[in-house]
């Protein structure tokens, strides 16, 4: 019999790594030699309003929201150094604030001011339940936005609904899936990020904007197609009976998977989602689409991912290769995705871009081409 202590995990103070129970003692046992991981220039006080001042944490960087430290820092702080993966190295994130960690889908896609993926959500919508499943179309090439949210028909390049089922969807079915704004929530996370974050000072927040996305109904195209049932065959058991899959209550179970693919660059929005429906009616697996006019590097650029996910770098700090540490961006990522509040798990696009990213670093860094010297100046021109 497994005892609760061998499975049960809590977060380190140190490094903001969830670790198991047993690996975890009092961070009081060494209170005394925590001045090592002094490092205030990493870190950020909330500010309320515009005339606070930018402040920084005073004493040890260490995540407050924990009391423990692993047996990894513990044994690294008591020989006097500081551990590898401590948050005073540049791991600092900061406490995720509720203005940010109760944003839907969509509503995060209307404060990112990088936007990376694309995605087609398809909605299963039967008698009884509702299920949906979003495919994330690899976009290499980031577009940025200098004023937020963007306007509601720049949300038609990057996302398409298509509901399935015996009935059209109505305005019940409508709010039981993630794809609903609040803007409210969308001004609120907004003017917090600009008085916190450090890449959002200088953005400017459009209420014209805003004003243009509905409440009642998602800002985006709402395709429908006859099905008499709402699930997936290539993806049924054989010892699965029930009728229809998802919920008749509450939320839309919400799944993700990403695809990558040939760009469609020559295509308009309106043939993008034909060649999408009539993609899935055909019963296709795989479509790609990439779509953008301004682009940010995925090399030696610490800012991306604070930009691209606001909601998990809330204070703009922490981003991949912004550590004082010579960690490789895998490394980094791997420790993200244990960090111990779990908003690197559970975040439905992270792992994704992150695995998309370094499958084309890979590709890029394990390539070679082979030119002519006299014409070698022209092909990298």
């Amino acid at each position: 019999m497994m005892a609760a202590e061998a499975i049960e995990k809590a977060g380190c103070a140190v490094c903001g790594r969830l670790v198991a129970l047993k690996n975890l003692s009092h961070l009081k046992n060494v209170k005394n030699l925590l001045n090592i991981l002094c490092a205030p220039a990493i870190t950020r006080i909330e500010r309320k309003k515009s005339t606070d001042k930018i402040r920084a944490y005073n004493g040890p960087v260490l995540d407050y929201q924990c009391n423990r430290i692993c047996d990894s820092c513990r044994a690294t702080i008591r020989k006097n150094k500081v551990p590898r993966n401590a948050l005073a190295r540049g791991f600092w994130i900061g406490p995720m604030p509720p203005e940010l960690s109760s944003l839907r889908y969509m509503e995060r896609m209307l404060i990112a001011c990088v936007r990376h993926t694309c995605c087609f959500i398809t909605i299963s919508s039967g008698m009884r339940k509702m299920k949906a499943n979003a495919i994330a179309f690899e976009s290499p090439i980031p577009k940025v936005y200098a004023c937020l949210p963007p306007p509601r028909a720049d949300m038609d390049d990057v996302l398409a609904v298509l509901f399935t089922g015996p009935c059209k969807p109505t305005s019940e079915d409508f709010k039981c899936t993630p794809l609903l704004v609040r803007r409210n929530h969308v001004a609120n996370a907004l003017q917090w990020l600009k008085l916190n974050h450090s890449d959002y000072a200088d953005i400017d927040i459009s209420e014209t904007n805003l004003e243009e996305y509905p409440e009642d109904m998602p800002p985006i195209s709402i395709e429908y197609r006859l099905s008499s049932s709402n699930k997936t065959l290539e993806g049924t058991s054989v010892f699965d009976m029930d009728e229809e899959d998802g919920t008749d209550e509450g939320d839309c179970p919400f799944i993700v998977h990403g695809l990558t693919g040939e760009n469609l660059t020559t295509m308009s929005t309106n043939a993008i989602k034909a060649q999408a429906l009539q993609h899935l009616n055909d019963c296709g697996k795989v479509l790609a689409i990439g779509r953008s006019d301004r682009y940010e590097s995925m090399w030696n650029n610490p800012q991306l991912y604070p930009q691209i996910f606001p909601w998990l770098f809330p204070y703009g700090l922490g981003g991949i290769g912004s550590t004082n540490e010579r960690i490789s961006d895998k490394e980094h990522k791997k420790h993200l995705m244990m960090y111990h509040d779990k908003r690197f798990q559970t975040d439905v696009s992270f792992p994704f871009v992150a695995f998309s990213h370094e499958q084309m670093k890979t590709c890029t860094l394990q390539s070679f081409i082979l030119a002519e010297r006299q014409k070698f100046g022209n092909i990298a021109q």
